[in-house]
Order: structure tokens, then C-alpha cells, then sequence
């Protein structure tokens, strides 16, 4: 099957961003025709300084790679190096109602705080439907929270096809089971708006830091716990295996421990996870020339297959 996902460059990626997105990207690029965009087109509505702009999306393709995605077998590309996607969306967008767009989450958040929204956002859901119809993708792996735009996309494709014939396939979500439980360092979702995330690639020892600060209950620490539930828990499961897990699990119930000593085992647990990806992000920065070489490789067989689909709703619509 046909797979595609887009992160931006707006900062960092962090715990949640690995474990509920990229760590799909890495599993299905297996067996799989695999399209992942660095999406700096969508980063302008929030990414106003073009230095930092470029840099962040260097650094994204960088982290990309040495978290694991192989450019032998995804095709890796940025955003803006494939205009067909970008003329892609004007044609969609003259078919796309206004209500549908007036109901996205991200315009209408931005609408209820009396926030002013400029085009790009209000539009923002267009041009992530031409993203993943531009390359006839069948699965789009998200997070929870970005499910309603595979919907959305879905339903732009239905009124173009409507209208012009059959021109796009539908693709579907791909959601993991725990792509909305990645806790953040107070409990809450980790999120940058909520200024609460631990960077994959941020140094050991500032990782660590943020880790024994992560906020904890009162309990005693002779008292026996639960952990399901429990966002420390929670946060260990990610990168242990089941055996370790279920050790954990029964040192909460057993009690007579203190929070610090699963902070412990939770970093060294990270930091064992991430060191081998730590190791490759040295290696690409150090050989810039590489990466960007593998961008446009990348982007040169993304416009083939964008150019494909562009004639063919050109063509289906008169173009």
C-alpha cells in the first residue's frame, strides 16, 4: 500500500511526536510505498523568521533520518519542493465548501478565542488534503488528534469526484492504540503548546533533568499504587519490553518504593532507547551535503508521482 505523512518544522520533535507519529513512519516504510514531507508550507502559518524556518527544517530531515527513516526505502522530501501539490490545492479548494472548512478544529479554535486567522490557516486543511491526494496515498498514519483531517480530506476528494468523476482515492487514518497517551512532564498530553515536552534529541543530561522534575502525587512511599494510569508508568511502558513493564507494574503494587527510583529507570530506560539515534544524528549533521542530497532525491521522485495525479484532475476537470 501507498503511505504518506507530514510533520512540520516548528520545533524540536519530542517524546509524543516519536511514539504516536514517527515511530509509524519507521514501521511502515517496511513493505510499503512510503511518502514523508517535511511540511514547511503548513509551518508558515505559525513560522514567520525564514533563518529559523530553514534551519528547523534541515534539522527535522536530519532527526528524521537518524530516528530511522531510510531514504532506501521511504522517499523523504520537503514540502515547497513539489509545486504540483501546491497547484494541486487551488483545484480542490474550488470545489471544497466554506462550512467544512468553517468546522476545522484548528480555524475554529483560533475563531472562539477571538484570535484573528489568517487564509493559510482557514485554508490549512486543503492543502493537507492535496498533500495526501497528490500522491494516491491509502494510509496516512496521525495522531489521534489529527484524525479529522483524513476526514476532511476524504471528504474534499468526494466533491471533486463528485463533480469530475472518480480522480482520487480516499485514504484512510492509521492510528496507534496509545497515540494519544504520551504524558508530558505535569500529566498532561505532551504538547509544545503546553510547554511540557522532553526532546528526543536534546543533551542526556538536560533529558535526565527534565525527567526527575516530572510531577508526581503525594502518596507514601510505603503505600501500594496502581499503575495503570499512572503517567510515570505510562511514560516507562513506552520504551521497555512487556517482561520489564510487567516488573515495574508489580513494584507499584507491592509498594514500598519512591517516585525518584522509577524516575531513574524511566531515563536510563530513554536514554538507552534514543542513544543509537543520538549517534546517527552526529554522523548526518556532521555530512550536511548528504541530507540535502537525500531531500532532493527525494523530491525528484515525489513530483513524478504529484505530476501524475495533478494532469489527471487537470484533465478530469478541463484543465
Amino acid at each position: 500500500m501507498r503511505v504518506l505523512s507530514g510533520i512540520q518544522p516548528t520545533g524540536r520533535i519530542h517524546w509524543g511526536n516519536y511514539f504516536a507519529a514517527i515511530r509509524q513512519y519507521i514501521d511502515l516504510q517496511q513493505g510499503n510505498e512510503s511518502y514523508y514531507f517535511i511540511a514547511n508550507l503548513h509551518a508558515l502559518t505559525t513560522v514567520r523568521e525564514p533563518k529559523v524556518l530553514r534551519q528547523n527544517t534541515l534539522d527535522l530531515a536530519i532527526d528524521l533520518l537518524a530516528l530511522g527513516v531510510d531514504p532506501g526505502k521511504a522517499t523523504l522530501f520537503v514540502q515547497s519542493d513539489v509545486p504540483e501539490v501546491s497547484e494541486l490545492c487551488w483545484l480542490l479548494m474550488t470545489s471544497t465548501p466554506m462550512g467544512l472548512l468553517e468546522r476545522c478544529h484548528a480555524y475554529k479554535d483560533k475563531k472562539d478565542k477571538g484570535i484573528p486567522a489568517d487564509a493559510g490557516l482557514f485554508t490549512y486543511p486543503v492543502l493537507m488534503a492535496a498533500d495526501i491526494l497528490g500522491y494516491d496515498a491509502d494510509v496516512v498514519p496521525v495522531g489521534q488528534d489529527q484524525v479529522q483531517h483524513i476526514e476532511v480530506c476524504r471528504d474534499v476528494a468526494d466533491k471533486f469526484n463528485h463533480a469530475f468523476g472518480e480522480v482520487f482515492i480516499l485514504p484512510k487514518a492509521k492510528v496507534l492504540d496509545n497515540a494519544a497517551k504520551v504524558p508530558g512532564t505535569d500529566g498532561e498530553k505532551m504538547s509544545k503548546s503546553y510547554n511540557n515536552t522532553i526532546e528526543v534529541f536534546e543533551p542526556l543530561k538536560a533529558m535526565r533533568k527534565k525527567v526527575m522534575r516530572i510531577a508526581t502525587d503525594s502518596r507514601p512511599m510505603e503505600q501500594p499504587k496502581e499503575p495503570e494510569g499512572d503517567h510515570l508508568f505510562q511514560l516507562y511502558s513506552l520504551f521497555v519490553d512487556d517482561a520489564k513493564r510487567e516488573e515495574m507494574a508489580a513494584l507499584y503494587r507491592r509498594g514500598g518504593f519512591g517516585y525518584g527510583q522509577v524516575k531513574t529507570a524511566l531515563a536510563d530506560a530513554a536514554e538507552a532507547f534514543f542513544t543509537p539515534a543520538h549517534a546517527r544524528r552526529e554522523e548526518y549533521s556532521a555530512n550536511p551535503k548528504r541530507v540535502e542530497e537525500i531531500l532532493a532525491d527525494g523530491a525528484s521522485r515525489a513530483r513524478k508521482k504529484a505530476g501524475d495525479v495533478l494532469k489527471r484532475a487537470k484533465k478530469a476537470s478541463g484543465l
